[in-house]
């Protein structure tokens, strides 16, 4: 497990086996300081060792509760060791996604809520390795910081760990790194690496598309991690509310609740679901919305018809645009408006594929359009 700060593997002896001051202990210097002048050290340079070998001391647990059998070792090694499942599959392929949590992170950084914020950072990479078929397998992130704080770290982690729990996949490496001049304390950002696996001949593109297909989607009761830019732009500074106020008239949650809503892994549902029915096409709604992403997933003699009166978006997206003056249009191009997930099933699987879904937590999965013939355009209607 390669879990640690930028620093970590440097040799660090007993400071009880040394005169050395404790963040001395153990170096040897062939250089004597310049005379008169304060020996300068990496903490003076804003870079702290103790701090990070201290927050690699606390994550330990948290890391360790998302092994799967595949793993091989533990936390500080210099890589993270997975021994491939080989018997399980036929002619595996490996499929990875990197991704990050945006500005969604100012919105934590705001109210000082960390504990979240790591399930959406599993959630945006393994529910990407989902669209292709593939099972997540294992998990990497890269946490960097202004000034490294063992407690922020601590709070990230967690959140990690949480959502690799979730969506059944191995925390097995990463790395903290502490980036003073580069950016504040109290400053972060969080970025993941999802590996999974599908066979060959399971992976999902698109190609088997035909009309008549069914879309079914699968709700989202929050942004995800997708369209903040706009949405802070428009909350804070536009219609000048404060992360306390109601999220929207009749509220009974804040601002920085309704923002900080953690996203839903779906990954672990569609996985079902793809050993269940025949599933054509996977989108997962993010930057784009529901017609950038679901036109990721047609064929180009085909067009997907979504249906809006077929769920009810999540009462937050109205509120952004009408504080906003913003159009239909945008909306559409920025959020999800209340579906995550997207399945292309074919209308002879539709019940089999609402039941497995609702079955593993989303009640709320509906049918929400289908496919005709075109050119790749993805149509809102109503």
């Amino acid at each position: 497990m390669s879990e640690r700060s930028e620093t970590a593997g440097e040799p660090v002896a007993d400071p009880a086996a040394s005169d050395l001051p404790e963040d001395q202990a153990g170096v040897v210097s062939s250089t004597p300081a310049t005379s008169g002048r304060p020996a300068l050290t990496y903490e003076a340079a804003g870079v702290s060792i103790t701090a990070g070998e201290d927050a690699v001391s606390r994550i330990k647990d948290h890391v360790r509760s998302t092994y799967r059998p595949e793993v091989i070792g533990d936390i500080g090694g210099f890589g993270g060791l997975f021994e491939f499942p080989k018997d399980r599959y036929r002619n595996p392929v490996l499929v990875a996604s990197t991704d990050g949590v945006g500005t969604k992170a100012l919105v934590a950084r705001a109210a000082g809520r960390f504990t979240t914020i790591g399930i959406d950072l599993v959630a945006m990479c393994v529910d990407d390795l989902v669209c292709q078929g593939a099972e997540p397998l294992f998990f990497l992130d890269y946490i960097a910081v202004g000034k490294l704080d063992p407690d922020h770290i601590d709070a990230l982690v967690s959140g990690v760990a949480d959502g690799c729990r979730q969506a059944g996949c191995a925390l097995i490496g990463g790395e903290m790194a502490e980036h003073p001049g580069a950016m504040e304390p109290g400053e972060f950002d969080l970025v993941g690496t999802a590996v999974g696996v599908v066979e060959r001949d399971r992976i999902v593109n698109g190609e088997q598309v035909q009309p008549g297909d069914v879309l079914i989607g699968l709700p989202s009761p929050g942004l995800r991690s997708n369209g903040y830019s706009l949405a802070r732009k428009v909350l804070f500074e536009v219609a000048g509310l404060s992360l306390d106020d109601p999220a929207f008239p009749g509220s009974r949650r804040t601002l920085a609740e309704e923002l900080l809503e953690p996203s839903v892994i779906y990954a672990p549902a569609v996985t079902a679901l793809l050993r269940s029915v025949e599933v054509r096409a996977v989108a997962h709604i993010t930057g784009g919305g529901i017609v950038g992403n679901l036109a990721r997933v047609l064929r180009r003699d085909t067009d997907a018809v979504v249906e809006r009166a077929t769920w009810e978006p999540p009462p937050i997206f109205a509120e952004i645009q009408r504080l906003g003056g913003i159009d239909d249009v945008e909306m559409a191009r920025v959020f999800n408006l209340g579906l995550g997930m997207i399945v292309v099933v074919p209308r002879s699987d539709v019940f089999k594929a609402l039941d497995v879904l609702r079955a593993r937590d989303h009640r709320g999965a509906t049918e929400v359009g289908h496919v005709v013939e075109g050119r790749g355009a993805v149509v809102l209607q109503g």
